[in-house]
């Protein structure tokens, strides 16, 4: 698929590569419980390993197999947790798997700093592993499976990127956040706040499972989550002197570059749609 699109330009390859992508992604969501878990269960393993992957760039060294296995436990265990398949005692189950991660390093002589990777590997669980199975509780907020929630995340999301990048490119003069992220402007956040915020009241009228104040609400939580979001991983891969997360996604980089927005956002959404 990349060789097939290293012909094209790097913004088509951004455009055929996405909408393949979001089709993707949005058909497993709507398909059923099981085609949504499948599709996230995956990118949620892809995206921690190319996490510890770039951490091992700098010269750290997690326990990247074994992070990932925790960050899979999580997922899986949230998934049939909040779908209702086992008691939420079992959530208990992962504080002893999680614990091995200091007796591992005890075992490993060779490390000089080991405290070190025992804080990258648990970094990889905290930022990568937990919001994804955060969506598991957003999924079935009502009780039952409620694709609605989770792909209105996604659309509001991708407004937001989108609205960003077309506005920042033909209006961008103002810099954002010039020191972590050169390219981003104020005119571009305000063009993807006013295209994330009109799809959350689209979502209101088509979806009818929200009051109209809750989609406004989760629209302004992703902005601004997703701007942050953004920032964040752009100062992690400046930290480690890199351009994109990975290639696994032509014209988009990795799939932590494309899912940074949704990582600090499903907190602050799942948060506001429990307690609100």
């Amino acid at each position: 698929m990349t060789s097939i699109l290293n012909k094209y330009s790097n913004f088509t390859q951004r455009v055929i590569a996405g909408m393949g992508g979001a089709l993707v992604i949005i058909s497993s969501i709507c398909f059923s419980e099981w085609s949504y878990f499948v599709i996230f269960f995956s990118i949620c393993i892809v995206t921690q390993l190319e996490f510890y992957k770039l951490v091992g760039l700098d010269g750290m060294l997690p326990l990247k197999t074994f992070g990932t296995i925790c960050g899979a436990c999580l997922f899986l265990l949230s998934f049939f947790i909040e779908s209702g398949q086992i008691d939420s005692k079992y959530y208990f189950i992962l504080f002893p798997i999680i614990t091995c991660v200091y007796l591992i390093y005890l075992y490993r002589s060779k490390e000089v700093k080991p405290f070190r990777g025992i804080a990258f590997t648990f970094l990889g669980i905290l930022y990568v592993a937990i919001p994804f199975s955060l969506l598991n509780v957003i999924a079935f907020e009502p009780g039952n499976y409620t694709f609605q929630l989770i792909l209105g995340s996604l659309l509001i999301l991708w407004s937001n990127d989108t609205g960003a990048y077309f506005t920042g490119v033909r209006y961008g003069r103002r810099k954002l956040f010039e020191r972590v992220s050169p390219k981003k402007s104020w005119e571009g956040s305000v063009g993807g706040l006013l295209l994330a915020m009109t799809m959350a009241y689209a979502l209101y009228y088509t979806t009818g499972i929200l009051d109209l104040w809750h989609w406004m609400g989760i629209g302004l939580i992703i902005v601004i989550g997703g701007t942050y979001g953004d920032l964040v991983e752009s100062l992690f891969k400046r930290s480690i002197e890199i351009k994109d997360s990975g290639r696994l996604i032509p014209g988009h980089g990795g799939f932590l570059d494309r899912f940074d927005g949704l990582l600090l956002s499903a907190p602050f959404i799942t948060a506001f749609l429990k307690i609100f």
